[in-house]
């Protein structure tokens, strides 16, 4: 497992590990901040803000209020694919497409203990992000699921199974989650789950084992 250096472990070590992407175009109108709000008040682990459409300024707003309502907690807050912005509002890490900007790219002026975690869509995938210095990876998609579609067909329990036992680092699992699989998916011994849906259609049906108070 690679962790920054000056990043505390314990965030890893609190498992099941829960990780919310948001994505306001799925929810009633302005309602994102109080999902969030209800999520983190759940016991989330992360909140990674994925709003892509955002201005610069609104992402940076944005990514302000979300702290905002994570302090006092220990829930992290990233920022899909800009460093620059995580870190001029404050946020406690990065997180990087499977396309796009190398973390290689960036680790050298990211700060220490600044998360920087990578979506992944293969074990070659997960080799190069640990090589890279990745503090965790997203792998999916698991399961079916419309967001993932462009990604190929779903990896399934098997393949999750193996990532799990040969990738270096902390592995969440993506992808078609939901709280009637999620048991099948955290019997394989990955870090967590990771998603959109199960944390803005329903939070409350994740199960309450799963739920840990951060206050």
């Amino acid at each position: 497992m690679s962790i920054s250096e000056g990043t505390s472990e314990a965030i890893f070590q609190s498992k099941p590990l829960l990780y919310y992407i948001t994505d306001r175009r799925q929810l009633p109108e302005k309602t994102l901040l109080p999902n969030i709000r209800r999520v983190i008040n759940r016991g989330v682990d992360f909140v990674q803000i994925r709003e892509k459409d955002l201005s610069d300024r609104q992402l940076f707003d944005l990514t302000r209020r979300v702290i905002a309502l994570a302090r006092s907690t220990r829930c992290r807050v990233l920022v899909n694919g800009r460093a620059d912005i995580a870190l001029a509002a404050g946020a406690h890490g990065v997180h990087l497409p499977s396309q796009g900007l190398r973390l290689a790219d960036l680790k050298s002026w990211l700060p220490p203990g600044f998360l920087a975690g990578v979506s992944i869509h293969s074990m070659r995938e997960g080799r190069l992000a640990a090589s890279q210095g990745a503090d965790y990876v997203l792998l999916g998609p698991v399961f079916p699921t419309p967001s993932k579609a462009g990604y190929g067909p779903p990896l399934g329990l098997e393949y999750l199974r193996r990532a799990r036992g040969s990738l270096p680092l902390v592995v969440l699992a993506l992808g078609g989650i939901r709280p009637d699989n999620i048991d099948s998916v955290l019997n394989i011994g990955v870090a967590g789950i990771a998603g959109i849906s199960i944390f803005q259609d329903a939070p409350e049906q994740i199960p309450l084992s799963l739920e840990k108070s951060r206050f």
